[in-house]
């Protein structure tokens, strides 16, 4: 009897609590809160729909989680900025904020690479882990203050391809004097090398390779780089992209709107921005092999670049990462917190991680014996 009593009781009581959730709007957060409308300036043509597309999950997410009351609406490189001046945006307060990969700004100061990548640096996981455990996301904002912005992660591509090229690089001497389209710390590296590094938007690559003016391009990997046509007028496609193991592309807030900004719709718009870093690298993980598939069959030369080659370059960013520490106390500081965290992450992955990969990789490629009769 006294059990039929409880149960009754426990029912009423939770029909009345479900009575009582539904005469409140959801969600809740948004109750009292200031109706407040931003502009984010992206880095990114809106083709491409996986790099700009996470802008629009921030925004999206945003809008959602507040009722609406604070909307983000996203633009393409070129609508309010150019692509490579969105820093200067948000910074200036042209834009509330801003998605961006800060190793675009490296003329200002080298510093700016450790928030998206460095040439034989972390890979996607790794970066994370150093952004959300190793200090990283403390060293960088407190770098992005001289620069009046914010960071927080938003994105990722995973380790990246090398590029597309005119002809075969076969030896370290192959790329004198050769132009090449490629972003961030990559192009000081390569420089040492005989290249000529070109730092051009996403959205203008295409006609500068098409048309001479640069004979080799890197953008991200084969789902993006079949959309922008770069197979059209570049045969051979290099991998990997040793200069970009795991890039992160990041939303840049004004720091003034920043600190304004109610703490509710901060911890939305951190959420919103950690959802958009896992969704944009699974994205890419889902869609890259297909997209890589259909190059190929379409003529595609796929290369890996010559060991003689990556390790000329290993070199020169040794050299170029002591030089830059020994000159610019910024670089020096998050260097060397990032440097030590990147070689005990590299002791871990041999263990775990490269030895899974490697023999899933092995077992991938062998052929199955036929069965034998009898």
């Amino acid at each position: 009897m006294q059990r039929r009593k409880f149960l009754k009781g426990a029912a009423l009581a939770g029909a009345g609590s479900i009575g009582v959730a539904a005469s409140f709007p959801a969600p809740a957060i948004a109750q009292g809160m200031p109706e407040i409308k931003w502009r984010m300036a992206s880095s990114f043509p809106k083709s491409l729909d996986t790099i700009f597309g996470a802008g629009e999950v921030v925004a999206k997410r945003v809008e959602a989680a507040t009722d609406g009351k604070f909307q983000i609406r996203v633009f393409a490189g070129g609508e309010i900025v150019p692509g490579l001046q969105v820093l200067d945006a948000v910074q200036a307060g042209t834009v509330e904020c801003g998605h961006t990969a800060n190793y675009y700004y490296i003329g200002k100061d080298p510093t700016f690479a450790f928030d998206t990548a460095v040439p034989f640096g972390l890979n996607g996981r790794q970066q994370n882990a150093w952004m959300y455990h190793g200090g990283g996301r403390q060293l960088m904002n407190e770098f992005f203050k001289d620069y009046n912005c914010h960071a927080i992660p938003a994105g990722n591509t995973g380790a990246q391809m090398g590029g597309w090229f005119r002809k075969e690089i076969k030896t370290v001497q192959d790329l004198n004097g050769l132009k090449m389209r490629i972003g961030g710390f990559a192009g000081q590296v390569l420089t040492r090398l005989g290249l000529v590094p070109q730092q051009i938007a996403g959205g203008d690559i295409y006609p500068a390779l098409e048309k001479g003016t640069i004979d080799a391009a890197e953008w991200v990997g084969p789902y993006d780089d079949e959309k922008l046509g770069f197979n059209k007028v570049a045969k051979y496609y290099y991998y990997p992209g040793w200069w970009e193991g795991g890039p992160q592309l990041s939303v840049m807030v004004n720091l003034e709107q920043w600190n304004k900004l109610p703490k509710a719709y901060q911890n939305v718009l951190e959420a919103a921005c950690a959802e958009a870093n896992v969704w944009m690298v699974a994205k890419y993980d889902a869609q890259n092999p297909a997209a890589l598939r259909k190059l190929l069959s379409g003529g595609t030369q796929l290369r890996a670049f010559p060991r003689p080659v990556m390790e000329a370059a290993l070199a020169a960013a040794n050299e170029l990462y002591a030089e830059t520490a020994a000159k610019n106390a910024k670089f020096k500081k998050v260097y060397d917190s990032w440097v030590k965290f990147r070689d005990e992450q590299v002791l871990w992955w041999r263990i775990a991680e490269n030895t899974f990969d490697n023999f899933m990789i092995a077992g991938s490629q062998k052929k199955k014996a036929p069965a034998k009769k009898g």
